[in-house]
């Protein structure tokens, strides 16, 4: 495919911004129908649980072949190659029919999706590059839009019996259809070679509070992803279309809070927002547990979404002022602790889930809110 480098920095927003959109509504669209391939597996919790672990390990284990990919190549083709790479696994999700397939399908997913993930925020930074004002953030706004869109669309499908096959093929079709066509308005930079690191960098003493809240908070995003639908069929005794209606409201509280964010950390600083946040996360978590009726439970999920909505980027920016170590390693090594929130928690949900019930392993996530207010305390920050 030929580059083209003569397009304007509005059209280069835009076509990052597109495919900000293509890496939300594919996965949103996925995450909308985990319940139905629960019941087209026959699977159990635990089950459930162990398949869902194939995603996070193919992304984790990607991680440094991307990181490499990216010093090699321009950001922009390994975009284009993960973004059609994510939404032809996207498809054949559509095609497994034993558990087995289902897991080589997930990993690949996870693969496919951290290629698409780290390139389109490489694409990002070089778009900011060319505005003097503050624009990076609004395409994560956008994935979350596009969250919120992809959930509504897996509600309509589920509401009118539309099979996984037909749903994913489609949203697969139209994706890599936009991959293509917008691909010429994405950025050309020139990849730069970056320092050897090592697989893993962990924190040090002085930045563990920032990964443990880090940990806390991406356990419980993956966790409302992958189980919020499912808790409302199983613990709330829900129809398969509100199950899936609550996953949407989770999606547009966080599309919200991540909208109104930056304002209200204007008013009321980045501590108080961190710790606001790890109370809706466990006063939602707490309110479904305690009362797994729909209106209830739904209002709880909204709460859970402005919770985790803001807390990763905030704490990032924290974090990157770090006297002790460089922004960049800073906030790598936060963010390798924080994926094994995101790898290891969501599984443990569907085993906790089997020796006892749903209603018992969301209670456990909620201490994960606690766990988020406790360490928010001995934050030093304005």
């Amino acid at each position: 495919m030929t580059a083209i480098t003569n397009r304007s920095p509005r059209e280069l927003r835009i076509g990052c911004a597109i495919f900000f959109f293509i890496s939300g509504f594919g996965y949103s669209s996925w995450a909308s129908r985990i319940p139905s391939v629960q019941r087209q597996l026959h699977l159990n919790e635990a089950q459930l649980g162990t398949l869902l672990f194939a995603l996070p390990i193919g992304l984790m284990l990607t991680l440094p072949v991307t990181g490499k990919l990216l010093s090699h190549y321009t950001s922009r083709s390994i975009m284009f190659f993960g973004a059609i790479a994510f939404n032809v696994v996207l498809f054949l999700l559509g095609l497994a029919t034993v558990a087995w397939q289902f897991s080589i399908i997930l990993f690949a997913l996870g693969s496919a999706r951290n290629l698409l993930n780290l390139s389109v925020n490489a694409q990002s930074v070089g778009v900011q590059s060319l505005y003097q004002k503050s624009i990076i953030t609004t395409f994560h706004g956008i994935w979350s839009i596009a969250g919120f869109a992809g959930a509504a669309g897996g509600y309509l499908m589920v509401s009118f019996n539309i099979g996984l096959f037909y749903h994913l093929g489609a949203i697969s079709v139209l994706l890599c259809a936009a991959s293509i066509y917008f691909y010429s308005y994405t950025f050309y930079q020139k990849p730069k070679p970056v320092e050897r690191k090592p697989f893993l960098i962990l924190p040090d003493r002085h930045m563990l509070k920032f990964a443990v809240i880090c940990f806390a908070c991406m356990a419980c995003e993956n966790t409302m992803y992958d189980w919020s639908a499912i808790y409302f069929e199983k613990a709330v005794h829900a129809g398969k279309a509100t199950s899936t209606a609550a996953f949407v409201a989770y999606m547009i509280a966080m599309t919200t809070g991540r909208f109104v964010g930056d304002k209200v950390v204007l008013r009321i600083g980045i501590k108080n927002m961190l710790n606001y946040s790890g109370w809706f996360i466990f006063t939602g978590l707490l309110l479904a547990v305690l009362f797994p009726y729909p209106i209830v439970a739904g209002a709880g999920f909204m709460l859970v979404g402005l919770g985790v909505a803001c807390v990763v980027p905030l704490v990032f920016s924290i974090a990157g002022k770090s006297a002790s170590l460089s922004s960049g390693t800073a906030i790598a090594s936060i963010s390798t602790v924080g994926y094994f929130g995101f790898l290891l928690v969501p599984p443990f949900v569907g085993y906790i889930a089997q020796a006892a019930d749903l209603r018992w392993s969301f209670g456990v996530i909620a201490l994960l809110g606690a766990l988020i207010i406790w360490m928010v305390t001995k934050i030093d920050a304005n």
